[in-house]
């Protein structure tokens, strides 16, 4: 989808931050920005634009693409303790370019490129939410991303390629802590890549340019620790990891979006998204992927499911948030009830969103599915 990274780039500015004054940062934002606002401040002059369909190559593709103004890798995960304990977890890097051509300039902390990761994790049976964020530049090793071996990181915060062995599908090894809250996992793809939108170029609006090239690795398995005030708990799950980059904005009537990914038990997985508009009109990008449990996929088209919005939550903060959906898809005789796993799973960091676990029920065709996914939801609680 989207992705909360590509407001970024506007977010720096808007703070007031240059690459001159913005040393490491740690913690949640005081205020937020609004998406629309961010959005129409981008300048995308002299950048790469997601234009038309490329020929992916990996494992460069893993790596980073500073001509593009934004680009993030970006993990959620459900997971149980062996005592079966539920958690859900987010931890995304970001890259933000801050100019489209690199300047010479004589200090060795000088750099054109920034980062920003976050951290949640979602002790579902605790009733407890972390959620973190962090900025650095990308100098001094203090943050990057590489393609072979595949690493990107911010400090300590980390996702890389174990062993190097498995260019296309690499195993991951996560690490991220923060406080009272330490994660290391392992992720290994059962799953071929699928490409999202056209082929990997996922459109966003009318305007051409304003679209990203997306792939996701749609079920991980997932196995290592989380520690919890010194508690430690083996877990073991299922994760998911997308991957995009571009130099796009949302359109002026968009104000913002839910993006859904959902593991069933049938060994399928749905992901869809809708870009919401001031008004009623056409909303002619929701769109998604189903990926079948041989690893071969379609795409769900605009116009071909139906989301309804059955429950809320409204923030301590401001804003009132869905919590309940209905997701039905007629042409592949879909139909599942969705019920996020805690009402609270709200990030108020430097764009204020609701990113967190959900569990899902229903059918498809005659067969009845559970499962369980992450939905991220931008533009709702806003200043």
């Amino acid at each position: 989808m989207l992705r909360v990274s590509l407001i970024l780039i506007a977010v720096f500015a808007a703070l007031g931050l240059a690459v001159t004054q913005l040393g490491n940062k740690t913690g949640p934002a005081t205020n937020s920005l609004r998406v629309a606002d961010a959005m129409s401040g981008s300048d995308t002059v002299g950048y790469s634009r997601a234009v038309d369909p490329i020929e992916f190559s990996f494992p460069r593709d893993h790596g980073p693409h500073p001509d593009f103004k934004t680009e993030w890798w970006y993990y959620t995960g459900n997971l149980d303790s062996k005592s079966g304990r539920r958690f859900g977890y987010q931890f995304t890097i970001f890259r933000i370019a801050l100019t489209p051509t690199p300047e010479e300039r004589a200090s060795d902390w000088a750099a054109s490129q920034m980062y920003m990761a976050h951290f949640a994790l979602s002790d579902i049976d605790g009733d407890k939410f972390y959620s973190f964020e962090r900025f650095s530049r990308g100098a001094q090793g203090l943050a990057g991303a590489q393609a072979a071996p595949f690493r990107v990181w911010l400090e300590d915060w980390e996702a890389l390629d174990t062993d190097g062995s498995q260019p296309l599908f690499p195993v991951h090894r996560l690490r991220a802590g923060q406080d009272n809250v330490t994660i290391d996992f392992r992720l290994e793809s059962t799953k071929p890549l699928v490409f999202q939108g056209e082929n990997g170029l996922s459109q966003k609006s009318w305007e051409r340019g304003n679209a990203s090239y997306y792939y996701s690795m749609t079920r991980l398995k997932t196995d290592g620790t989380i520690t919890i005030d010194d508690e430690i708990f083996d877990i073991s799950g299922l994760s998911w990891k997308d991957r995009e980059w571009s130099t796009s904005a949302l359109a002026e009537n968009q104000v913002g979006w839910d993006w859904f990914s959902l593991q069933l038990s049938n060994g399928e997985e749905v992901m869809y998204f809708t870009l919401r508009n001031k008004d009623e009109s056409e909303k002619a990008f929701d769109k998604g992927a189903l990926v079948f449990k041989s690893g071969e996929s379609k795409l769900i088209k605009p116009g071909s499911a139906v989301l309804t919005e059955k429950d809320y939550w409204t923030s301590p903060d401001g804003g009132i948030y869905p919590a309940k959906w209905n997701l039905q898809i007629p042409a592949d005789s879909i139909n599942l009830n969705i019920s996020s796993n805690m009402p609270d799973q709200e990030l108020d960091v430097s764009v204020r969103y609701w990113e967190g676990s959900v569990s899902i029920s229903g059918t498809r065709g005659s067969d009845s599915v559970t499962g369980r996914g992450y939905v991220e939801m931008t533009g709702y609680g806003e200043n």
